[in-house]
């Protein structure tokens, strides 16, 4: 069922030539072609467009001449030890490195859909202006803009050709700039952002705490204490200069996300976390622990949030959440409806029930069962990530349920198809998938 489902952010829609982002060659010449196009973050808030004649909004797509003020003075990428100088192309510790400024991200390439292995191996960029003229596609950067001053910013955009066309360009909340997103440009975006949140939020080494810097064209990053001009006098050498982890590499943090299905398979647990807006119920989830599969963290999180012993779990798909690095894993379980629910044991849950099939469908048939607000999506982010918000703290819970509560609402509401818990809750109401969970079959090509 998996493979035959894709999420939506999910699809990985570019070909990431990971094989090249240690060709500081291939990168400079790629970087300055007039198809390269560029996804701009603030603090990890996506630019976003907004057509000035029919409003349409989605991702802004500069051009490497509308950021170029941003990348620094070239090499962009294989920098040397002084501004403006390239590095060795042959020492593993500047391969694509950026000492001098921001780091950027290479995306990767989208490829033609006429010709998709028109992607070159790295043996074939001897002459890398040449290969790169030769290659066919549009190739994407990223890079997060929050280093620079705000007057800055604002200048080198109202400079850019969108700009220039009337377009107006806006940094805004990631998961309310998801609902402008078509399949490819998800998955794109899902890539930038974590990809860049990862290089902002990382700026010193685990090991010995010096400052780090990007190599591979934002895919890792490296002691500056390793540098061929570093000055180590009377200190210990970095740990991470010996054996094979002498890099940091981005991480994903796999989460599962689960919905427990009765026996009989015609009722659904659902549970409200306690920082969820007003009425909304979700699937159950959690992170990984070390030292668990995927099956031991839905059993443990199943019982530590809802009390809920579960049994014949199964994969229905995954979904990358850049919020800021997650693998969101998705799974069905049996349980036993009869059991008792608790919620007192990690206090994560305001409340957790039983569903059954016709109550899941009229939510879904409502037109607000699963719409989400600008404003919900600035609550969820701002009480995740811990921000001191007005609008998130005003409002406790109950009375955001009896603010909410009009003859015309939905009884509850559910999350939305571009998040997994709602294709989870969707394709059991739906009858997509066959049986109880402990047998179940996906019915027709999902």
């Amino acid at each position: 069922m998996g493979e035959t489902f894709v999420n939506f952010l999910g699809g990985s829609p570019l070909n990431r030539l990971s094989w090249l982002r240690p060709s500081q060659s291939f990168l400079n010449a790629v970087v300055v072609s007039p198809a390269t196009r560029w996804i701009l973050f603030s603090s990890g808030q996506p630019l976003v467009s907004t057509h000035a004649d029919t409003q349409k909004r989605g991702l802004a797509l500069l051009s490497t001449g509308d950021v170029k003020p941003f990348l620094g003075a070239a090499p962009y990428f294989g920098q040397g030890q002084k501004e403006g100088e390239e590095g060795a192309e042959d020492v593993p510790v500047l391969e694509a490195a950026r000492i001098h400024s921001t780091p950027v991200v290479f995306l990767g390439l989208k490829e033609n859909q006429s010709n998709s292995a028109s992607a070159l191996p790295s043996s074939d960029f001897k002459d890398p202006h040449v290969a790169v003229a030769n290659l066919e596609g549009t190739p994407y950067f990223s890079l997060d803009v929050a280093d620079f001053e705000e007057a800055k910013v604002n200048q080198v955009l109202q400079a850019s050709e969108l700009a220039k066309n009337g377009t107006s360009l806006t940094f805004v909340e990631p998961r309310a700039a998801m609902s402008s997103l078509d399949a490819f440009t998800a998955g794109v975006f899902a890539e930038a952002r974590s990809m860049v949140d990862w290089n902002q939020r990382n700026k010193f080494c685990p090991a010995c705490g010096s400052p780090v810097y990007s190599l591979w064209a934002g895919w890792k990053l490296s002691c500056t204490s390793l540098l061929p001009w570093a000055d180590n006098t009377g200190r210990k050498p970095c740990p991470s200069g010996r054996g094979l982890h002498n890099f940091a590499h981005p991480r994903t943090d796999p989460v599962v996300i689960m919905c427990a299905i009765n026996q009989t398979g015609d009722k659904i647990l659902l549970g409200r976390n306690k920082k969820f807006p007003g009425k909304f119920y979700s699937a159950l989830a959690g992170f990984i622990e070390p030292g668990e599969s995927f099956e031991d963290a839905v059993k443990r999180e199943m019982w530590e949030e809802a009390g809920v012993k579960v049994w014949d779990i199964r994969y229905h798909s995954g979904q990358p959440w850049p919020y800021p690095a997650n693998l969101m894993v998705g799974f069905y379980a049996t349980a036993d409806s009869s059991a008792p629910i608790r919620t007192d044991l990690d206090n994560e849950l305001e409340d957790a029930r039983w569903y059954t099939r016709d109550e899941i469908l009229a939510v879904l048939a409502h037109p607000t069962g699963t719409n989400f607000s600008r404003r919900d999506y600035k609550q969820i982010a701002e009480l995740q990530e811990g921000a001191d918000s007005k609008d998130a703290a005003s409002t406790r819970p109950q009375e955001q349920i009896a603010a909410a509560s009009k003859d015309d609402d939905p009884p509850f509401r559910m999350p939305p198809l571009t998040a997994i818990a709602g294709v989870l809750i969707q394709h059991w109401a739906e009858g997509k998938i066959e049986g109880n969970v402990s047998s179940f079959t996906a019915k027709g090509n999902l």
